[in-house]
């Protein structure tokens, strides 16, 4: 079947330009200007609107199986086809943790049901994804279908495991994606070791306990060649060490989240909805996020999208359970506060949520000839107010609930077939 999206503003590596695309079998056929619509079919007009590579999400809980009261396959890959996602890496906090090829399986059936866009499961690092036991047979989990390695939710403590673990991956070719997390520097804290836990009284979590594993880790990865990439970067010291080691050639990457980037502890409020791990952490850290971000030491963002149900996030910013959504407000929160203000451009912010994703992961999809039709067409200027109680994710915490945003995505594709439309 053909398709021809014309009259869009069509990404391209060099900019946005009035480029119509037409789609052929899945994939993307020709870009170009007013191409002719006379053998194909279906067209679609999406004047006014920007056409994107679809977005892809490195950082993403799926829930299934085990804690499918808090999402699904199902649930989880409709919000995020409805936010413009077209690929996602399903973490492993699963029950079975996927630490085996036959516990794998159990994640890869749901997927084949169920998914409405690619998922991509990751392994367990760990047996028992507990950060310190044995570490996983990860050849045999790679020819299963695990796309990396992480234990994330667990940093790996002992510093012997995660040497071990770099190496057998580094001689798979695989990548070890880091939750760092050194739980000696833990005091039992809930929110960051900031002013607002000065000011009301609350435990703090330090930041040393994830820029000492960053470090620690670095180091580990100098010495084995290993591909390393850092979950939810939070801290200055974390962005300084990891562009201090991208100078030296070590091979790392990373990411942070929408929320670490536009919020700070100082916006805090006595809500579960703001409670997250790694936590909200100081203005500074905010600012040097966002310099990571433009001098390239932070490779790409990744929400974190981490459902849970309203009980267990309506016991207060103390007692709530860490974690929060994010697929279905990521672009609108990150156009609306870091591209309107010019912070970022909007070339930029695809850049980061959709190409840099897909380069470093190996991810399917795109937004040229040749590659498979993975596309989101986006709406920029209508105003409209983030709602949970409209969420396709069975998870509602989120932050932004109420902010006045703009930029939406109106239509998402994956291989030329329409799997969400406003």
């Amino acid at each position: 079947m053909k398709r021809l999206l014309v009259g869009g503003m069509t990404y391209t590596p060099t900019g946005f330009f009035p480029l119509d695309v037409l789609i052929e079998d899945g994939r993307v056929v020709r870009i170009g200007r007013e191409l002719s619509r006379s053998d194909s079919p279906a067209v679609l007009d999406c004047s006014g609107k920007y056409i994107v590579p679809g977005f892809a999400d490195v950082h993403v809980h799926l829930r299934e199986p085990g804690f499918s009261y808090k999402e699904t396959v199902a649930t989880g890959t409709a919000a995020g086809a409805r936010g413009g996602y077209t690929a996602l890496c399903s973490m492993p906090n699963l029950n079975p943790p996927p630490d085996t090829p036959e516990h794998l399986a159990v994640q890869l059936e749901a997927i084949r049901r169920d998914a409405r866009i690619r998922v991509y499961p990751y392994g367990c690092i760990t047996m028992g994804q507990t950060g310190r036991g044995e570490v996983t047979d990860m050849a045999a989990l790679s020819q299963a279908g695990a796309v990396a390695f992480s234990d994330d939710g667990k940093g790996v403590q002992q510093e012997e495991r995660m040497h071990e673990a770099m190496e057998r991956a580094a001689a798979l070719g695989q990548m070890i994606v880091a939750h760092c997390e050194d739980e000696s520097l833990l005091t039992g804290g809930w929110i960051h070791e900031g002013v607002y836990a000065a000011a009301h009284g609350h435990k703090g979590i330090s930041s040393a306990s994830e820029w000492k594993q960053v470090e620690r880790d670095l180091k580990l990865a100098e010495e084995t060649g290993c591909r390393y990439h850092v979950c939810h970067v939070s801290t200055k010291e974390s962005v300084e060490l990891i562009r201090q080691a991208k100078a030296r050639g070590v091979r790392v990457t990373c990411e942070t989240g929408p929320h670490y980037l536009v919020l700070c502890d100082e916006d805090l409020q006595e809500d579960g909805r703001f409670k997250m791990n790694p936590p909200l952490r100081g203005k500074e850290d905010r600012d040097a996020l966002i310099a990571g971000l433009l001098d390239g030491t932070v490779d790409m963002i990744a929400t974190d999208h981490a459902p849970h149900s309203a009980e267990e996030k309506g016991r207060g910013l103390e007692k709530s359970l860490m974690g929060i959504v994010g697929l279905e407000t990521a672009f609108p929160v990150l156009y609306t506060h870091l591209v309107l203000p010019g912070v970022l451009t909007l070339e930029q912010l695809v850049e980061r949520m959709s190409v840099r994703p897909r380069q470093v992961f190996g991810l399917a999809g795109g937004l040229e000839p040749g590659q498979p039709a993975d596309l989101a067409v986006l709406e920029l200027t209508e105003e409209y107010e983030i709602n949970p109680g409209t969420f396709l994710s069975m998870g509602r915490a989120t932050p932004f609930a109420g902010w006045k945003v703009r930029g939406r995505n109106t239509m998402t594709m994956v291989e030329g077939q329409i799997v969400w439309q406003e």
